[in-house]
C-alpha cells in the first residue's frame, strides 16, 4: 500500500540584498548570513567543515559520469574552486542537523532529513527562523542584510527550491522520468509561488502561477543552474547506492504557505510510490517544456495540454488522475490521509474558484493581494510597484513579509505552531540520522573536524582522526541511540558506545 512515509528534505536558496548597497558582493553578504547565525551559537563554520569525500554530483543517474572538463563550475560542489571568492565559503550543520551554508553566491538551508510530509513542513519553516536569526544579528551592523523566500529577481536571475526524496535504486531511471514529467510540468498549480511579470526578464507583463517555470530549458539532465531540467539526473544518494537513489528535485517554487507545502512534498513522495509500484498513470505530453510554460502563464487553468497520441488533457485533469491512482493504491495511515485530503480540496477550489484558495496556495494569495493593489491604485501589470510588492511577499521578516502579514491575519492556513517551529530549529528530527548529527555539533563539537549528510569525522583521543559513516538514514535516530549514548560526552567515549573498536575504526565501521 502507497504511504507519503519516506526519507526527504528540502533546500532553499534565499534572495538576498544589502539595503542603499546594489554594488555590494553577494559571496561576501552571503557568508556574513550563515556567520552571523554561527557565531552566536558557537556553531563551526568554514569552508572545510563540510565533509566533501563522498560526494559525486557528476554522477548521472543514465549510468556515466560527466567530465569535469565539461561541468560548469556551478557543478563542482565537491571540489571548491581555487579564487578570490572562496575566502567567503561557509558551512555550518545547525542545531537540528541541517546544513546552512553559500552556495552560488546565496546562503542556503538544507533541511535535515524527515520522513514525513507534515514534518517536512516544519522543519522547512524552521528554516525561515534560521533565516531570520541571521538577518536579526546584522539589524546592528553597518552592513545589514535582507533575506527573501523566493526564486528569482525578476531581472532574469534565478535561483533554487529543491526538493529530495530517497527512492527504491531497482525502480530504472527511465520509469520515473515517464512518470514524473507529467506530474511536474502540472503540480506547478497546486505549489506555484506566483511571479509578477512573464518571460526570464519579465519581459512581458502579466502574471504567471511558477516563479520558476520560464527557467526550464531541458526534459532531462544534470545542470541545475543552466539549461535546467524539468527531471535532474544527479545521482548522488548521500546513503547506500546500493539500496537508494536520491531523487534531486529542481523544478518547484519556495512555498511559503504550509498547505501548498505539504501538498508538495506529499503528493510527490506518493507519485514516486506509484512509480515505485509500476501504477503511475501512463501519461505522455507532447512537447512537456511548452506544456510547463503554458501551465505557469494560464492563470484560467483552462489550457489543454497535448499528449503525444493526440488527445490533451488540462493540469487539472493530468493531477487528477494521479490523485485517484494514489487515491486507489492508498495505505490507511493518518499521515497519507491527510495529503490526500488536501491535494483533493486543492484540486476542487481551483476547478471551482481558485480564488478561494488564497489562504492556502502561495500563486493564489499573491495573486488576489497583487490584484487588490492593482485595482486600488489603477495600474498595469508592468507597473513597478507590482515588482516591489512580489519580492515583499516573501521577505522573512515577520514585521516586512507580506505572506506573513496575511498569516498573522488569519488569511493563510498553517499545519504547524509556533512552538513546534521554535523546537525544530533546536532539536533534529527523531526518526533519521539527523538526531545523530545534531548530537556531532551540540554534543560533541570539540571533537568534529567535519560533517555530512552521510558521514562524520571526529578526532577521537586514541582512535585518532575517524571517518563514521551514515549511509543508512533512517539508523542514528533517537530511538535507537537515545538511551545507549545518554552519558556520552565525548568522542571517544561515542565510538565505544557504538561499539567501534580502534582496528573498525580505521576501516570506516557504519552507525
Amino acid at each position: 500500500m502507497l504511504s507519503v512515509h519516506r526519507v526527504m528534505g528540502s533546500e532553499t536558496e534565499f534572495g538576498l540584498s544589502q539595503p542603499g548597497n546594489p554594488g555590494a558582493n553577494p559571496m561576501r553578504d552571503s557568508a556574513r548570513v550563515v556567520d552571523a547565525y554561527a557565531g552566536p551559537r558557537g556553531l563551526k563554520s568554514s569552508q572545510n567543515f563540510w565533509d566533501f569525500a563522498t560526494e559525486s554530483p557528476l554522477a548521472d543517474a543514465r549510468g556515466f559520469f560527466m567530465n569535469v572538463a565539461d561541468a560548469d563550475i556551478s557543478q563542482l560542489t565537491h571540489m571548491p574552486q581555487e579564487s578570490v571568492e572562496t575566502q567567503y565559503l561557509a558551512n555550518v550543520v545547525t542545531e537540528n542537523g541541517a546544513r546552512y551554508y553559500v552556495d552560488h553566491a546565496h546562503p542556503e538551508y538544507s533541511s535535515p532529513e524527515v520522513l514525513t510530509p507534515r514534518d517536512l513542513v516544519t522543519y522547512d519553516r524552521a528554516g525561515d527562523l534560521v533565516a531570520l536569526a541571521s538577518v536579526r544579528s546584522l539589524e546592528a551592523s553597518d552592513e545589514p542584510v535582507n533575506l527573501y523566500k523566493n526564486n528569482t529577481d525578476s531581472k532574469g536571475a534565478s535561483y533554487g527550491t529543491h526538493e529530495n526524496y530517497l527512492v527504491d535504486r531497482s525502480v530504472e531511471f527511465d520509469a520515473l522520468v515517464s512518470g514524473l514529467i507529467p506530474f511536474f510540468v502540472t503540480r506547478q498549480i497546486l505549489c506555484g509561488a506566483g511571479r509578477v511579470g512573464i518571460g526570464r526578464e519579465a519581459e512581458t507583463a502579466g502574471f504567471q502561477i511558477s516563479s520558476r517555470a520560464d527557467f526550464f530549458e531541458a526534459e532531462v539532465g544534470l545542470e541545475t543552474t543552466l539549461r535546467r531540467p524539468i527531471v535532474n539526473t544527479r545521482d548522488e544518494p548521500h546513503a547506500d547506492p546500493a539500496k537508494y537513489r536520491r531523487l534531486h528535485v529542481i523544478i518547484g517554487d519556495a512555498t511559503m504557505a504550509e498547505p501548498a507545502t505539504l501538498v508538495r512534498f506529499g503528493s510527490t513522495s506518493l507519485v514516486l510510490g506509484l512509480i515505485e509500484a509500476g501504477l503511475a498513470p501512463r501519461i505522455e505530453l507532447a512537447d512537456p517544456l511548452q506544456s510547463l510554460w503554458d501551465v505557469s502563464h494560464d492563470l484560467s487553468l483552462s489550457t489543454k495540454l497535448p499528449l503525444s497520441d493526440g488527445t490533451s488533457m488540462t493540469a487539472l485533469e493530468i493531477l487528477d488522475m494521479y490523485h485517484v491512482a494514489c487515491l486507489e493504491h492508498a495505505g490507511d495511515d493518518p499521515d497519507t490521509r491527510e495529503v490526500l485530503g488536501e491535494w483533493k480540496r486543492l484540486l476542487n477550489g481551483l476547478a471551482t474558484d481558485p480564488r478561494s484558495l488564497a489562504d492556502s496556495i502561495d500563486w493564489v494569495a499573491k495573486w488576489v493581494l497583487l490584484e487588490g493593489y492593482r485595482q486600488k491604485e489603477n495600474i498595469e501589470w508592468d507597473h513597478p510597484k507590482l515588482a516591489l510588492v512580489d519580492v515583499q511577499y516573501h521577505d522573512v521578516r515577520p514585521e516586512k513579509g507580506l505572506f506573513h502579514k496575511l498569516e498573522k491575519a488569519g488569511r493563510i492556513r498553517r499545519t504547524t505552531t509556533d512552538e513546534e517551529v521554535a523546537a525544530a530549529v533546536r532539536s533534529a528530527p527523531d526518526g533519521t540520522r539527523a538526531y545523530l548529527r545534531s548530537l556531532a555539533v551540540t554534543r560533541f563539537s570539540d571533537s568534529l573536524v567535519a560533517a555530512s549528510w552521510d558521514s562524520l569525522v571526529l578526532d577521537a583521543g586514541e582512535y585518532g582522526i575517524v571517518r563514521l559513516p551514515m549511509g543508512e538514514p533512517l539508523k542514528g535516530n533517537r530511538e535507537l541511540l537515545e538511551t545507549r549514548l545518554a552519558d556520552v560526552h565525548d568522542a571517544e567515549a561515542l565510538l565505544r558506545a557504538l561499539g567501534v573498536d580502534r582496528l573498525t575504526a580505521k576501516n570506516e565501521k557504519e552507525v
